[in-house]
């Protein structure tokens, strides 16, 4: 169990990463220096965002 959630974790930090990455640089650019972990919640948000445009689903196989 602890080996799942541990792997879960890893899995979702790396699945999130070049968002927030990129989201880190482009605050950087304007002005606020952010840390990763600082960035992280909008990270999760648009790589939620991302992920759920280009889901095509169900309905679109018609």
């Amino acid at each position: 169990m602890i080996r799942a959630i541990l792997f879960a974790s890893f899995v979702f930090l790396v699945a999130t990463f070049p968002a927030t990455w990129l989201l880190m640089l482009f605050f950087g650019n304007v002005g606020h220096p952010l840390g990763y972990w600082g960035v992280l919640p909008l990270g999760i948000i648009v790589s939620m965002l991302l992920s759920g445009s280009s889901f095509r689903g169900l309905m679109g196989t018609r």
